[in-house]
């Protein structure tokens, strides 16, 4: 072999191994509890929902090779911190407290958080209105910390890992109320088991708590990563797809003012 050869050589084998490097997988994290309309698994064992499909179409906008990595729900920033995955696309709200642990990129959804309860009831989304009632909320959530600085005075707030078994003991009169995001809610009440309730309304609303939106979350200084995100939320958001994808799940617009 002679050195032009060997330097040809060398070349294509930086080529490739750059290749490799590029597509090294984006480990996204979601959280393994359903939360429909959002992200749930299908009876088949797939996972569907509107944020699976806006994940898949901002990486496909990037090119990344992203792998749905399912992690409980109250592991998934320290999974992130820990390197077991890369991303967090799962609902998860941009707030004060976990931007001093996180960054996140630009927001992909902005929607508010309602109470929900029995149609017979004269619940309204106020301390005055829950007063002696008992609440539910899912833990390591913004509408936990909500409940918690607005609602301890007035109401029992009873803590669950996943909105499903709130909305299970919401429909068995077990607990008054549940305060959580105005979609999920949505869909609940429009299925046959939240036949029993109606949404009361949104809470005042607070940004110190309950965020500026939800966005992916992505370890402290990985800008690399969090400016991939931003292009592809912004990609998808100019050539329609987002609202495509949006009008198979929504009746409205969830991006938020």
């Amino acid at each position: 072999m002679n050195f032009k050869t060997t330097i040809a050589a060398a070349i294509a084998a930086l080529t490739v191994t750059a290749g490799i490097a590029m597509a090294e997988p984006v480990k996204v994290g979601v959280a393994a509890e359903p939360y429909p309309p959002f992200s749930s698994l299908d009876a088949s064992g797939k996972w569907v929902g509107w944020e699976i499909d806006i994940m898949n179409a901002i990486c496909a906008a990037e090119s990344m090779d992203c792998v749905l990595t399912p992690v409980a729900w109250d592991g998934i920033i320290p999974s992130l911190t820990g390197k077991q995955i890369d991303a967090i696309m799962s609902s998860m709200s941009i707030t004060e407290e976990r931007s001093k642990t996180i960054d996140f990129s630009d927001k992909y959804y902005n929607t508010p958080a309602d109470i929900v309860a029995a149609k017979s009831s004269d619940i309204t989304p106020s301390p005055e209105g829950l007063k002696g009632k008992i609440i539910g909320v899912q833990a390591s959530t913004i509408h936990q910390a909500y409940a918690q600085k607005y609602f301890t005075d007035a109401a029992e707030i009873r803590v669950y890992q996943t909105q499903d078994e709130i909305n299970q003991d919401l429909a068995a009169g077990r607990i008054d109320a549940t305060l959580a995001d105005s979609i999920a809610l949505s869909d609940f009440v429009a299925s046959d088991a939240g036949a029993c309730c109606e949404d009361k309304g949104p809470v005042m609303d607070d940004p110190t708590i309950l965020g500026m939106g939800v966005g992916v979350g992505v370890r402290k200084g990985d800008d690399a990563l969090r400016e991939k995100f931003n292009a592809g939320i912004k990609a998808i958001r100019e050539n329609g797809e987002y609202d495509a994808i949006t009008k198979k799940y929504f009746k409205s617009d969830i991006y938020g003012s």
